[in-house]
């Protein structure tokens, strides 16, 4: 059987958006119950001003709760050579970098100009590759802008051209505000595919418009094996009114499984750490799994 990684961004993404603070002592637990259920690559967090994004203050000792755990991926997102620092301080082996396809995205989210903020990352990525760490280079908007509406696919290839050329171990391909659909997903992925090796290639897709899993199945056939999920569907696009959270982990390992795919979660244990966290933010569980394993 072929085996897809699931990449967990509950403790990241999913959680930067959401209104309940969680301690680090509760993140590090958090991750820790991720871990027992089978996943091995979890998004622990960012390295970005705790005025700017609260609910990351405490990265640092996020990470060094796990110094011990080398079979764990934990990757963190930096934005600036302070965040760098610290996050090699903090002993990471594996970073996350953002630039958007979307050039209104990209001024308002990342303060500049999508050339810009490539040469910003420029130097950035040359010192994390220069120091071994595993650089993941993630795309917004790859299929749609709140501000621009429908992206040119080939500016997506030749944004993941220019981050593969830098030296990003991973490219991330991002629906970060949920409008995409199986068709154009399968487009995009194809297209992406013919400059960068597919195995170096993932997806993230939000579920807004309830398309996720769709789009899911669509990049698979297209031969994506790397897949981004929130457990219990958490976070969502605070630039975009109503956007929905992440595809829930849940949902998408039953599906996997469903097809024949492995990832090695245990789904029932994944289902328990979905109400905790949910419970834990005064938050319904929004996965459709977790709500059916519940009720029978």
């Amino acid at each position: 059987m072929q085996q897809v990684r699931v990449v967990e961004v509950g403790p990241r993404d999913g959680l930067q958006h959401e209104a309940v603070l969680l301690s680090p002592l509760d993140r590090i637990a958090l991750i820790e119950r991720l871990s027992e259920a089978g996943l091995a690559s979890i998004e622990a967090g960012s390295f970005v001003s705790p005025k700017a994004v609260p609910q990351m203050a405490g990265t640092d000792e996020v990470l060094r709760a796990f110094l011990n755990r080398p079979q764990l991926r934990l990757p963190v997102l930096i934005a600036t050579d302070k965040g760098l620092d610290a996050a090699v301080a903090a002993g990471a082996r594996d970073i996350v970098v953002s630039v958007s396809a979307s050039e209104s995205y990209s001024r308002r989210s990342l303060n500049g100009s999508i050339a810009e903020a490539i040469e910003r990352l420029r130097p950035l990525m040359a010192r994390a590759v220069a120091a071994g760490l595993r650089v993941r280079a993630s795309i917004s908007c790859t299929l749609g802008c709140p501000y621009e509406g429908s992206i040119p696919v080939s500016q997506v290839v030749d944004l993941a051209e220019a981050l593969h050329g830098l030296g990003a171990h991973e490219i991330l391909l991002a629906d970060t505000i949920g409008v995409g659909t199986p068709g154009r997903a399968k487009a995009l992925v194809k297209a992406v595919a013919a400059i960068v090796p597919v195995d170096r290639l993932a997806v993230h897709f939000h579920d807004t418009y309830g398309q996720g899993l769709a789009n899911i199945y669509a990049a698979l056939e297209e031969g994506i094996r790397i897949v981004d999920a929130a457990v219990g569907g958490l976070g969502g696009c605070a630039f975009i009114k109503g956007a929905a959270g992440n595809v829930a982990t849940e949902d998408l390992v039953y599906m996997l499984d469903g097809i024949g795919l492995t990832t090695g979660i245990n789904l029932e244990h994944l289902v328990e750490v979905a109400v905790s966290i949910s419970a834990d933010l005064n938050r319904p569980l929004s996965s459709h799994v977790g709500r059916a394993l519940r009720a029978a």
